[in-house]
């Protein structure tokens, strides 16, 4: 799965860092909300 749309992003552009901070914020907000879930 995302195999495609690894290679665009690869071959498109070189590895961006706007992407690898976009997947750091995306990751840090899921884990926010997976903790905010599990403690309330």
């Amino acid at each position: 799965m995302g195999n495609s749309l690894h290679n665009k992003i690869y071959l498109g552009r070189r590895p961006s860092t706007k992407r690898m901070h976009f997947l750091l914020l995306l990751g840090a907000i899921a884990g926010a909300a997976v903790f905010w879930l599990s403690t309330h």
